[in-house]
């Protein structure tokens, strides 16, 4: 599937239901992972998923931080793009921390490299699960 002729769906993983991080009061999540394959780089890439959030629905201006949301679109890694800017950091800053995000990106690119740990999704996940 190709959305805007710059971004083609690869993968997906099934839907995850989650207990919310963050405030209290919220309602359960679903989590899922993609690849995708694009042209854009970066920070295009990020534009196009908030405009994806915007037409679901989200208005960030309204959101509590952390607090529930009606979609949120992650960049969890990017081959082997390192990248820290105030906008954007790749690969996710708490991508390790978060089984909710790893599950589902193991479940589809097991053997997916996290460019700084130098250890993949299988690997992130194994370790994780140990401290649960």
């Amino acid at each position: 599937m190709k959305a805007g002729g710059e971004i083609e769906v690869c993968r997906v993983s099934t839907m995850i239901e989650t207990d919310p991080v963050g405030p209290g009061g919220q309602g359960r999540y679903l989590n899922a992972a993609v690849e995708i394959e694009t042209s854009l780089e970066p920070r295009r890439l990020l534009r196009a998923l908030q405009g994806i959030e915007a037409e679901l629905g989200r208005d960030r201006r309204r959101e509590q931080r952390g607090g529930s949301r009606t979609c949120d679109l992650d960049i969890l890694l990017m081959g082997e793009v390192v990248l820290d800017t105030p906008e954007l950091t790749i690969p996710h800053p708490r991508l390790a921390e978060r089984w909710f995000a790893l599950q589902p990106l193991a479940q589809i690119a097991p053997q997916a490299r996290h460019p700084v740990l130098k250890k993949t999704a299988g690997e992130l996940l194994a370790e994780l699960e140990t401290k649960r």
